[in-house]
């Protein structure tokens, strides 16, 4: 009974965050000013940046191989970029579902035993967790002076006698959640984290091809700020965003995915914030937030389930 209703926890919470966030979002924006943008946009720029979004996936399928090797086994290129896409498509069911099904189908059709399939994905997970934190810092570098600027003017607005009650009432709140979450064992999946992620990053370093693993790494992610500055260019609103800037707001977005399935609601918003940060109207930031987020979605609604579609069938001779 208590493992269903943590199951059923884990599926309503990331929908519930979803649409709070839809409903947050839209609540002081005018609908017909944020549909304007989709009839005007140029979306010879939004499928750049669905190719771009595509390499990449196809990038980290290919480094896949890589994690797998030293543990002894080969990885079919082709049945790496299936069992890729199907996890993808898989995550908007219940957020890192696709994580365990794609270990599941990988092992099934590889021959490769699950707990070294799911390690090699948790190493992963941990290497993409380095990457965004080193993204995030050399962002913060980079864009230090604006950062500065805003952030003192942020301090000097603030009530600290209301701050030091409101972090009062947060210690209690979180004390409570502290309590309530040592019963689900809380602290030890954070362990389990902490150590996935000394894992992930000491395997770099036991692996043969550890340079190409880098570079795709490095690939990897750079596709993924292209792409979502690539989209930008779509709207000419957005022309006056730097690079960097638009670097920043890709890692709070990307950060945002993990609460909700397949970042609906979540990610758009998380675009629309960021972006305000740099004088970005909230009709447009949102409007690029829902643009940047369909289009993806598209793109792994249709390989993903062409994957999925696919897999069985390439692999018929595999399976007894």
């Amino acid at each position: 009974m208590k493992n269903n209703n943590k199951i059923s926890l884990k599926n309503i919470v990331p929908i519930f965050i979803g649409v709070f966030c839809i409903y947050y979002s839209f609540k002081n924006i005018s609908f017909s000013d944020f549909k304007q943008y989709f009839a005007k946009i140029n979306y010879l720029w939004v499928l750049a940046g669905i190719i771009l979004g595509a390499l990449s996936h196809i990038s980290r399928s290919y480094r896949w191989k890589f994690l797998i090797e030293p543990l002894g086994f080969k990885l079919g290129f082709i049945n790496s970029i299936l069992t890729v896409f199907s996890a993808y498509l898989i995550n908007y069911t219940v957020p890192r579902a696709g994580d365990i099904a794609r270990g599941t189908m990988i092992s099934k059709y590889e021959n490769i035993p699950l707990e070294k399939s799911l390690g090699t994905i948790v190493a992963e997970r941990a290497i993409d967790v380095l990457s965004i934190l080193i993204i995030i810092l050399a962002g913060l570098i980079i864009e230090f002076n604006k950062i500065s600027i805003k952030l003192t003017s942020f301090v000097k607005n603030i009530d600290f006698s209301n701050l030091l009650w409101g972090l009062f009432i947060l210690s209690i709140i979180f004390s409570i959640i502290f309590l309530v979450l040592r019963k689900f064992k809380f602290f030890k999946k954070i362990n389990v984290f902490l150590n996935g992620l000394a894992a992930g990053i000491t395997v770099i370093f036991k692996m043969k091809k550890r340079n190409a693993f880098i570079i795709h790494s490095i690939f990897i992610w750079l596709m993924y700020i292209l792409m979502f500055y690539v989209t930008s260019r779509a709207f000419t609103e957005l022309y006056e965003v730097t690079f960097f800037q638009m670097m920043i707001s890709f890692t709070l977005a990307a950060l945002s995915i993990m609460f909700s399935n397949g970042g609906i609601g979540i990610y758009p918003l998380a675009v629309e914030e960021s972006l305000g940060w740099y004088g970005v109207e909230p009709t447009i930031g949102l409007a690029f937030g829902w643009v940047m987020w369909l289009s993806q979605t598209m793109m792994v609604v249709i390989f993903g389930g062409l994957s999925l579609f696919i897999l069985p069938f390439f692999n018929r001779n595999k399976i007894a």
